[in-house]
């Protein structure tokens, strides 16, 4: 919290999480609803706060949650600089909506219906800003939840979904191009010869030089972390110049998607995650 910032009494955090979860859970379920008149149901109930205060507030829980390894509201980026009770009482609340995150859960293990929000935009969304969130945390986790990012990238239907959404994208670009020949030879690889390679799509730049492509689709925030797995990365370093992952966000929701180029260990804050172990006797 800055300095000359009071902070929040228990009570105003209190409503603003029930607030947020009230959303999520609408979210979560696939129901609309209007962003704005929850901020202002809210403001009465706080010390006279501005909605813009409400609004950072919001996005201090998007992070809580993100680090608690859930997914936030689509429409709250993560603001870190948070006070410490507020972890708590993001912590407490999910411990005590289990509805909540079961329905995360379920939204992660299933891949959103077809021809809802799939299609791409030609046009690629800017990187998001880095986000330490696994070293910034502020208090201890006393709460074991479901990995949101580990159980999509277990999901074989919304991944296969993701490289759907990239194949067409790609074979648009270069037909709007000119480059209809080179579109025709695009080759969904993951599909065709599996996994193995490091990458899932074989396409092109427009000069005919070789594209490889690794997609990574998320349904939550472009800064939901992914998963990579040491092949993709050995095929990252040694093809850099012509590597590009694609990650694909808010899929099946305004879907998005950016990319980075070249080897992941310049473009990504890689964390180690787990270990091949094979016992034996000394």
């Amino acid at each position: 919290m800055a300095k000359g910032i009071r902070d929040w009494s228990d009570g105003e955090v209190s409503a603003t999480v029930r607030s947020y979860f009230d959303m999520l859970l609408l979210e979560v379920s696939g129901r609309a609803y209007v962003k704005s008149d929850f901020r202002r149901a809210l403001i009465p109930l706080l010390n006279n706060r501005s909605e813009s205060a409400v609004e950072y507030k919001f996005r201090n829980i998007s992070a809580v949650i993100m680090q608690l390894g859930l997914r936030p509201l689509r429409g709250y980026k993560p603001a870190l600089n948070y006070q410490k009770s507020l972890f708590s009482e993001v912590e407490r609340r999910l411990a005590s909506t289990p509805h909540i995150v079961e329905l995360m859960v379920f939204e992660a293990g299933h891949a959103p219906a077809a021809n809802q929000g799939n299609t791409l935009n030609a046009t690629s969304a800017a990187i998001p800003k880095t986000i330490h969130m696994k070293s910034a945390r502020r208090a201890k986790i006393t709460t074991a939840f479901p990995d949101y990012a580990a159980i999509e990238a277990q999901n074989r239907a919304l991944g296969l979904a993701g490289e759907l959404a990239v194949l067409d994208l790609e074979y648009q670009r270069l037909c709007n191009a000119g480059k209809v020949y080179l579109a025709r030879r695009i080759d969904h690889v993951s599909a065709s010869r599996g996994d193995g390679d490091g990458f899932d799509i074989s396409s092109f730049e427009v000069n005919g030089k070789e594209k490889l492509i690794e997609v990574k689709t998320t349904r939550s925030r472009a800064e939901t972390p992914f998963f990579i797995t040491s092949n993709e990365l050995h095929v990252s370093v040694t093809r850099a110049d012509s590597y590009y992952l694609y990650r694909v966000f808010n899929f099946g929701n305004d879907s998005a998607w950016f990319s980075l180029q070249g080897s992941l260990e310049q473009t990504c804050q890689l964390q180690p995650n787990s270990f091949t172990a094979v016992p034996y006797k000394s």
